[in-house]
């Protein structure tokens, strides 16, 4: 059980109708809730780039929130990729 709580990055990039529609402070609120530090930001493609770091099981939590059905908006799809975290990250913010 050792590897659901070393520290992971989740970067997730997030395609649909998600700019403009308050996904990213919705994202945020959940990250805060969960416990993870990150940043959610607009990409010039329209796609909205999450990036957060903490417990891998606490990051897959994130993951589901951003799969589920509830976010703002709407979510055609959800590509993510993990690696080692940065700790760069002190809080979540939206940019």
């Amino acid at each position: 059980m050792g590897e659901q709580v070393e520290p992971v990055r989740l970067t997730a990039w997030v395609r649909g109708r998600v700019q403009g529609v308050g996904f990213r402070w919705w994202t945020r609120s959940r990250a805060l809730e969960i416990g993870l530090t990150g940043a959610a930001t607009n990409l010039e493609d329209g796609r909205v780039e999450v990036v957060a770091e903490g417990p891998r099981a606490d990051c897959e939590r994130l993951l589901e929130h951003l799969r589920g059905g509830g976010t703002p908006g709407h979510v055609d799809s959800v590509i993510e990729r993990w690696s080692v975290p940065g700790g760069s990250f002190d809080g979540f913010v939206e940019r």
